[in-house]
């Protein structure tokens, strides 16, 4: 069985590929990455809500699935859209890394509970919202770019510090850079945050699907990612919307979902937690997402739309 491995060119993406090869070949299977330039990737001047964050990184892979070009489509998982074509569809999810926003700077003594005015450089709006709303003492720059780009930016003095995930960070070996990992329970990451997922048409053969899966597929990952992508699916959610959500495993072996929506501005945050079997883990995230949407969420995502 010979798999052609669709993915996007940076460094970091080709290391998420390589790393889904990795797991493959344990597995007895043979494959060959095909590097496909998507419009995130090649559209740098202007901001995800501005060039259309749906499928942004993820619209050129799909296109091959669906000629046959290639037979999988690796992602970051966070880049996902909430909702896929009826042709498309996830088989896998590799286990989480941490799934921390982490700071990073040449600067050993920045931190964002110090009180000290920094400027950040982060393209992302839920990561602006939020550390308007924790740290409205930092001030934020647009910078965009893969890894490497944006620490190019940093060390050229165009920011003081990164915010980024601590995947990426780590998976570029870049942890010498890591000044601070933001807590949980506040800085709740992206959906999906920290996970590889692959995707393939409808059309690939069964057999091969399910032999990805059981190679590829970490199950208790899988079960809190349904549950997170089922709360921003209720929400209409895509990058350019400051939502959050972290779906975990309790002692109880049940899945504890947290998430919710914060105001562009970081004047408004609203946040809850439904828990539950991991079987219901798209029922869990259904039911947060209307809570959310209940308490001034609806509101909330008409203000966020009308300004994006």
């Amino acid at each position: 069985m010979h798999i052609r491995i669709g993915t996007r060119s940076s460094r970091l993406a080709v290391w998420q590929a390589e790393h889904i090869q990795s797991l493959l070949q344990a597995g007895g299977l043979t494959s060959e990455l095909v590097l496909i330039e998507t419009k995130g990737d090649l559209v740098l001047d202007r901001s995800l809500a501005k060039i259309g964050s749906k499928g942004v990184f993820t619209q050129e892979l799909e296109d091959q699935l669906r000629t046959g070009t290639i037979d999988i489509a690796v992602h970051s998982a966070k880049d996902l859209p909430s909702s896929l074509p009826s042709d498309l569809h996830i088989i896998a999810f590799t286990e989480r890394e941490p799934a921390n926003d982490v700071l990073v700077s040449r600067n050993k003594t920045l931190s964002l509970t110090g009180g000290e005015s920094f400027r950040i450089g982060t393209s992302s709006t839920r990561r602006v919202a939020m550390l308007k709303h924790f740290c409205p003492h930092i001030t934020t720059v647009d910078m965009r770019g893969n890894l490497q780009t944006r620490i190019r930016k940093l060390d050229e003095g165009q920011c003081d510090a990164l915010l980024l995930a601590y995947a990426g960070v780590h998976r570029m070996g870049y942890d010498d850079l890591i000044v601070e990992r933001l807590p949980l329970a506040e800085f709740t990451p992206a959906v999906a945050q920290g996970s590889i997922a692959i995707e393939v048409a409808t059309s690939l053969s069964d057999e091969v699907s399910e032999t990805i899966t059981r190679l590829v597929n970490h199950d208790p990952t899988e079960a809190c990612l349904r549950a997170e992508r089922a709360f921003l699916a209720r929400l209409e959610g895509g990058c350019s919307i400051p939502s959050f959500a972290l779906a975990q495993w309790t002692e109880e072996k049940t899945i504890s979902l947290t998430g919710g929506l914060v105001s562009l501005d970081g004047s408004e945050l609203i946040r809850d937690t439904f828990a539950g079997a991991p079987e219901e883990s798209p029922l869990i995230g259904h039911s947060l997402a209307e809570a959310i949407l209940a308490r001034g969420g609806d509101l909330l995502l008409q203000a966020i739309r009308a300004q994006l």
